[in-house]
């Protein structure tokens, strides 16, 4: 049956028009975004087909070209609208956090980490530097790793802290499998770090391990 012939709270756009869109589903927002299906299939079945090809949201995403355009009822066009419409929903969260901002809601801080972290294929470590006020001087990745694990410097980090004249940081890293769960190391790099700021006078106000989920060390009480 065609989408036209549902109930109309039913169609995925007047549904989001009524309910908004945390109301929908992954296929119902993919819907929307393909806008017509194919032939014999109503875009929310395609869209259902095309997850459950791809396993999830985040892997159609994050698929690269060649990958994308294999998929049926896809191809160049609908790579390049969706690559455009993750790059504003990044953007739209850097504009959230962007500099001389104080930092009062810690939702912005943890989008924004998720939007800038959670789809490298290797590991990244990265602070969020702040002012006596919290106000955000600057955001850096400043190391790299493999798909488990990357070398964090507390030398190189104190040295950015101190050019960034920071009185505050947020540490943030990803874990490319999705699990968060800090480990072990996660949890000894992390007091060596907080313990050579201290000799700077730099606080440490969090540490966010990015996955599926983000876990926050602070909450955790692992500061």
């Amino acid at each position: 049956m065609p989408i036209t012939d549902w109930v109309p709270e039913e169609r995925p756009r007047e549904k989001l028009l009524i309910q908004g869109a945390n109301a929908l589903s992954d296929a119902e927002l993919l819907a929307i975004f393909l806008r017509t299906g194919t032939p014999g299939k109503s875009a929310v079945d395609l869209a259902h087909d095309l997850l459950l090809e791809h396993g999830c949201l985040r892997n159609l995403v994050a698929a690269d070209m060649q990958t994308f355009c294999k998929s049926k009822g896809l191809g160049e066009a609908k790579y390049v609208q969706l690559q455009a419409c993750v790059e504003m929903s990044r953007r739209y969260f850097a504009e959230k956090l962007k500099r001389g901002d104080e930092l009062t809601s810690a939702s912005v801080v943890r989008d924004y980490l998720k939007g800038k972290l959670r789809d490298y294929s290797h590991e990244v470590f990265a602070c969020l530097f702040l002012d006596n006020r919290h106000r955000v001087i600057e955001f850096e990745e400043l190391f790299t790793g493999t798909i488990d694990g990357a070398s964090v410097y507390p030398r190189e980090v104190v040295k950015r802290a101190l050019a960034h004249n920071a009185a505050a940081i947020i540490f943030a890293h990803n874990h490319p499998s999705g699990v968060a769960e800090p480990s072990e190391s996660d949890k000894r790099i992390t007091q060596r770090l907080k313990d050579a700021l201290a000799l700077i006078d730099v606080r440490v106000l969090d540490h966010f391990v990015v996955g599926d989920e983000l876990i926050s060390f602070a909450e955790r009480g692992l500061l």
